[in-house]
Formats: structure tokens, C-alpha cells, sequence
């Protein structure tokens, strides 16, 4: 019986705790599903889903012939592809607060040099994000439809249909959006030890036909995509390189903290 009675305390010591994080990360994803959806109804109300689709076409829509459209070979395409469109931009005007979220959830488990080396690179890597992103909207869009429609036959009418312009967009914004992610994957693997910034360094000359063989691959088969891809990737290397440096610097744990966590 005493046994029993000492697993039955075992069992409860660790249900609580267990019970307790549930029920934050609940709270967590709610306050996270709620950004998200005060997003959708600001976007909903101003400028709305036409208006947004509008702007995303409006880089295409520029190089066409003058009174050139983009078209719906679906029914419900009119309908569905805005609502996508204005979803995922909900998403992203809701993002700060749901990586917030994700933060407080993790903080409290983390020392404070730990704290000290994930903050900064849930941060950094999300405006790296947003930045790719921009640069191959303002950028990139622009030049490589200007460099298509030059190629277009005058017995072509261009009309491309919205689904598909939507689906080259997101594979284009999460290629550059991704490429920008180079100098925070490169200043992980020098803090974790498993590359030194001596091999980074090294390294320099193999990484430059990696991006230009992946700019090949994931962008479409034209010079001015491929370039906008692949030289950004590059210079981001040698930053990633840079800051590398810095961050191992500034985020080694104290003598007291790496006996805790050893212990």
C-alpha cells in the first residue's frame, strides 16, 4: 500500500506540471489564432481581398499590353484565390505577435545566455524573411516580367491566369524569403561547433556555385531572376560569416550557468 501511495505522489508531482503547460500552450495558440484573425478582419474591411490581389498583380500587370488582364479559367478562382491571398497576409501582419507567443512559451524553460542567442535570431530571421520577400516583390517581380514580355511574340496575347500567377508568387516569395535565412543558418552552425568560421571561410568559393545552382533550380529559367537570387545569397554568406563571429562572442554561457546545465 505505501507503495502504491508513493506512485500515486510521483504521478501527481509530475501530472501538474505537465497539465500546467498544456493549458499555456493553449492559451499560447488561442491569443496567436486571435492575432491572426483580428489581421484577417482589418484586411477584410481595408483594403479587402480584391484590393490586396490588386496588388499583387500589379508587378505583372505593369508589363502587359495596355489594357492586358490577368484571367480566371475557374468558377470560384474570383473568389478563392483573394480570400487565399488576404489569409496569408493576415498571417504575416499577424506574425510578431505569434512569434511572441512562441517565445513566452519557450523563455521560461531557457538560461540567460540561451535566451540571449534564440531572441535575437527569432527576430533577425523573421525580418530576413520580410526583407526577401520585399526584394523579390519591388525587385525582382518587376525586371523578370519586363525580361519575359521582351521575349513574347507579337502574336501572343498575354493573359496569365490568376491561380498560377498566385502559385509562381509563393513559390517566389518562400525561395527569396528562405535565400535571406543564409546568415542565420551559418551563424547556427558556428555557435552549435559543428563548422568553424575558419571552414566557413573556406568554404566561400563551394558556396558560390551552391547559389547560383540553386538560383537555377527554384527560380524561373531566366538571367535576371537567377542573378537577383544567387548574388544576394552570396553577400548574406559573408555577413552571415561576420556576425557569426560577433554572436559566439556575445553569447557564451557565464562559468555558473554551463556548471548548472552540466550538472
Amino acid at each position: 500500500m505505501a507503495s502504491d501511495d508513493n506512485k500515486q505522489d510521483e504521478l501527481a508531482g509530475t501530472e501538474q506540471p505537465f497539465v500546467q503547460h498544456l493549458v499555456e500552450l493553449r492559451d499560447r495558440l488561442i491569443k496567436a489564432a486571435i492575432a491572426v484573425g483580428v489581421a484577417l478582419a482589418v484586411l477584410a474591411l481595408f483594403p479587402g481581398p480584391a484590393a490586396l490581389y490588386d496588388l499583387l498583380a500589379a508587378p505583372l500587370v505593369s508589363t502587359l499590353p495596355a489594357g492586358g488582364k490577368l484571367i480566371a479559367t475557374s468558377v470560384i478562382s474570383p473568389f478563392l484565390v483573394p480570400l487565399k491571398i488576404m489569409l496569408m497576409a493576415a498571417f504575416l501582419l499577424a506574425l510578431p505577435v505569434v512569434l511572441y507567443q512562441v517565445w513566452a512559451f519557450v523563455a521560461p524553460g531557457l538560461y540567460n545566455h540561451e535566451k540571449k542567442l534564440v531572441m535575437p535570431l527569432v527576430v533577425s530571421s523573421t525580418l530576413l524573411f520580410f526583407i526577401g520577400v520585399a526584394f523579390c516583390y519591388f525587385f525582382v517581380f518587376g525586371q523578370v516580367f519586363k525580361f519575359i514580355q521582351g521575349f513574347a511574340p507579337k502574336s501572343i496575347s498575354a493573359t496569365p491566369d490568376i491561380e498560377a500567377y498566385l502559385d509562381f508568387v509563393l513559390s517566389m516569395f518562400l525561395a527569396f524569403g528562405l535565400a535571406f535565412e543564409v546568415p542565420i543558418v551559418v551563424i547556427v552552425l558556428a555557435r552549435m561547433g559543428l563548422v568553424s568560421i575558419e571552414k566557413l571561410k573556406g568554404f566561400r568559393s563551394y558556396f558560390i556555385v551552391v547559389a547560383f545552382v540553386v538560383a537555377a533550380v527554384v527560380t524561373p529559367p531566366d538571367v535576371v531572376s537567377q542573378l537577383a537570387l544567387a548574388i544576394p545569397m552570396c553577400i548574406l554568406y559573408e555577413i552571415g560569416i561576420w556576425a557569426a563571429q560577433l554572436f559566439i562572442k556575445h553569447t557564451q554561457a557565464p562559468p555558473e550557468e554551463a556548471d548548472s546545465s552540466q550538472a
